[in-house]
């Protein structure tokens, strides 16, 4: 059975449509990659990006996480009334919640230092995070 990524953004959906992008390069159609938007344009983007499904929306989202064997997202979506209050407490609450591994990049614009945490351009984040960090957890593809 395919793992399923739950890839979670909102505002534009940028993020989500590199990490999208970039997991369908590397994995192909060995994963099942859903796309959950907190606003309907992400999840438009990253459904154009090549997940196999999306919604957008809190409802969507908590029951969303709660299916996934990966979540993959910015460090934001784990914070209530990060990313300009797109994502609510039940959002971040359903993240935390959620029994599937959480795979997060250290960006955010929430006035929150992560000491320890180097900056790197996000084209590298990204190939970290889907070569390196999930290569355990999905498997050498």
């Amino acid at each position: 059975m395919r793992k399923r990524i739950c890839v979670i953004d909102g505002q534009g959906g940028g993020i989500g449509v590199s990490l999208i992008k970039y997991l369908r390069e590397i994995y192909r159609e060995s994963v099942e990659i859903v796309a959950a938007g907190t606003n309907a344009i992400a999840a438009s983007q990253m459904m154009k990006a090549g997940a196999e499904r999306g919604a957008s929306g809190e409802n969507a989202i908590v029951r969303t996480v709660a299916e996934a064997d990966v979540i993959i997202g910015p460090i934001a979506i784990t914070w209530a009334n990060a990313m300009m209050g797109e994502v609510t407490p039940l959002i971040a609450q359903a993240v935390m919640s959620a029994s599937a591994l959480k795979v997060l990049l250290p960006l955010n614009r929430e006035h929150v230092v992560i000491a320890g945490v180097y900056k790197e351009p996000l084209p590298h984040m990204i190939k970290f995070l889907v070569e390196d960090e999930l290569r355990e957890v999905l498997g050498h593809v």
